[in-house]
Order: C-alpha cells, then sequence, then structure tokens
C-alpha cells in the first residue's frame, strides 16, 4: 500500500460529468494527482462514497457524496546554485537571460529530480532570477525536457516574468525546433491539431487523448533521408511533450525517443541515448524596449553525430 501523508480533508458531490468513471481517474481528475496517488489515497483509507469506504475500482454516480483526505503537498524542491557543465549564456541583461541548455539538465528542480538544473546553474554563475513564481521554478516562462537541447530565456526582474508569462500564454512567442524523425510525414509540410494530457496508464508519459488540453504542432520537412526526415518545427502551443506526442502519434517518433515509440536498432546505430529535438530559434518582444530579439542554436554534437550519419547511409 502507497505510504499517503494526510492533509486537507474534502467533501463534495460527484460533478455529473465523471458519471461511471472509476474513482481513482475521477481523483485524479477533480484534485490534479496523478492516477498513482490517487489510488494510494483510496487505498489509505481516505475517500468514502456515500459514507462507505471506497475501493479505487469502484464506478462514482453523479450527485454521489464524496469524502476525501487529500495528502498533504509535498515541500516544494529548492534551487541549488551549482554549477552546470554546458551550460552556455546567449545574452543577458538586466531584464532576462537566454541561456542554451544541454542535455540532461531539467529547467527547474521538481520532485524526483535529482540532476542539475538551469535555475541552479544560471544562479550560480551570478545571475539573479526574479521571485515571481513558485519557489522552485522562479524566474522560469517556459521549460524544455531534460532530454532536449537548446534556448530557454528566463526573467531577471519582476516586469520581465510578468510580461513574458504573458507572452508564452498569448503565444506571442516564436518557439522554432528541428527534430528529426523516424521515416517520412505526409503531407511533408502540414499543422498537428491533437489535444495532449497524461497517458491513461502512464502519469509518466502523455498521449493524444479526447478531452485534453488543445495542441497545436506546425512542421515543415528540411531534408528527406532513406530512414529519417529532418523537420522544422513551430509551436503555437506549449504542451509537456508537446512534439514528442505529436510526431508518436503519427508514427513517425523522434529519432531516439524509445519513450515514445521510437526505433531502438536505430538509435543504437546513431549513437543516440535520447531524442533527436533542439530548441534552435527562440524570437520575442523584449520586456523592456519592446523590441524584437531573437536568437539562434546550432546543433549540439550528438545530435549533430546522429545526423551526419543519416545523411552518408541515404
Amino acid at each position: 500500500m502507497t505510504e499517503v501523508v494526510r492533509g486537507e480533508h474534502r467533501s463534495l458531490p460527484v460533478p455529473d460529468g465523471l458519471e461511471g468513471m472509476r474513482l481513482d481517474a475521477a481523483l485524479a481528475r477533480l484534485f490534479g494527482l496523478s492516477r498513482t496517488a490517487a489510488a494510494g489515497v483510496i487505498e489509505s483509507g481516505d475517500v468514502y462514497l456515500d459514507g462507505s469506504p471506497a475501493a479505487k475500482s469502484d464506478r462514482v454516480s453523479g450527485g454521489a457524496w464524496l469524502d476525501v483526505t487529500l495528502p498533504a503537498p509535498p515541500a516544494p524542491p529548492t534551487a541549488n546554485p551549482e554549477p552546470v557543465p554546458g551550460l552556455r549564456v546567449v545574452y543577458s541583461d538586466d531584464h532576462i537571460v537566454v541561456v542554451d541548455k544541454p542535455v540532461g539538465v531539467a529547467a527547474h528542480p521538481s520532485p524526483g529530480w535529482t540532476g542539475p538544473t538551469v535555475v541552479g546553474g544560471v544562479a550560480a554563475m551570478g545571475y539573479r532570477i526574479a521571485t515571481s513564481g513558485a519557489a522552485e521554478r522562479q524566474g522560469v516562462v517556459h521549460r524544455l525536457d531534460a532530454g532536449t537541447t537548446g534556448l530557454m530565456v528566463l526573467a531577471t526582474s519582476e516586469r520581465a516574468y510578468t510580461l513574458l508569462k504573458r507572452a508564452f500564454k498569448e503565444r506571442e512567442v516564436s518557439k522554432v525546433y528541428h527534430a528529426l524523425v523516424q521515416g517520412h510525414p505526409d503531407p511533408s509540410r502540414g499543422t498537428i491539431d491533437a489535444p495532449i494530457d497524461r497517458h491513461p496508464s502512464s502519469d509518466w508519459r502523455f498521449a493524444v487523448v479526447a478531452g485534453g488540453k488543445p495542441s497545436v504542432t506546425h512542421y515543415d520537412s528540411l531534408e528527406a533521408f532513406r530512414a529519417a526526415s529532418l523537420l522544422e518545427v513551430t509551436l503555437e502551443t506549449g504542451r509537456t511533450h508537446q512534439i514528442r506526442v505529436h510526431f508518436s502519434a503519427l508514427r513517425h517518433p523522434c529519432v531516439g525517443d524509445l519513450t515514445y515509440g521510437a526505433d531502438p536498432t536505430l538509435a543504437a546505430r546513431l549513437g543516440l541515448t535520447r531524442q533527436w529535438l533542439h530548441a534552435m530559434r527562440l524570437g520575442f518582444d523584449h520586456p523592456d524596449t519592446g523590441e524584437w530579439v531573437e536568437f539562434t542554436s546550432e546543433y549540439p554534437a550528438d545530435l549533430q553525430a546522429a545526423l551526419d550519419t543519416v545523411r552518408a547511409e541515404s
């Protein structure tokens, strides 16, 4: 049984929209928990339906009375200023710092992550980060996966944090990625408009699911090889793992992305231990001057070597 630290008690009727849903899935939807955490709360005896102890596989009925003692939120991890090898500052001023993030570095601390972070690395270089935002991700206005390299901007002033967060939310930021995907997408240029949410059976993955968050990805083929295609990808939205999930759903996963169905044999032949995905261009209105600024990043060595091998084999 999963141990749960008890916190806030909630008592409410089950919304009609959750009619027929498994109890663990309903709790996850109601309270923003993972399915694993929701199951742990139920297994700990902290969930009652109409006054009776409930099981995670029980189906809920609209209007049934739900009594839940939620788990206490974990203490947020803190960002320790620690040097991050390979983390490079592309630009900085009194309002922003733009970095080129290496592989294996998370944007900010999070539960379960013990590796280096951009926030910690930037702080170790002496930059003051805006205090706006949650304690563990102050100054962070967008994120890259730990296994994705490329450009990130952090806010170093409170005004910059507010304006950049708004710009990302209102889709006023240009985010351009290059991705090497398996096979040849058809059409060679297009838009993927498919909602994304957590995978129904794997909390650590995401998937295209009905009722998920609206997610839009535009792509254009730059080069076609025998086994793969190099794409330029522009994000209209910024969901977690969006590019990886969308191309996996098209059966053209990013080369090396074993989490989302990539061919392990091809990844091994190219020497890849992560997805071939790079945030290569980032543009936005500067939060102080209002002028458009744009930054670019070259492919890191592992991605360049894999691309060279694909070209040579074609």
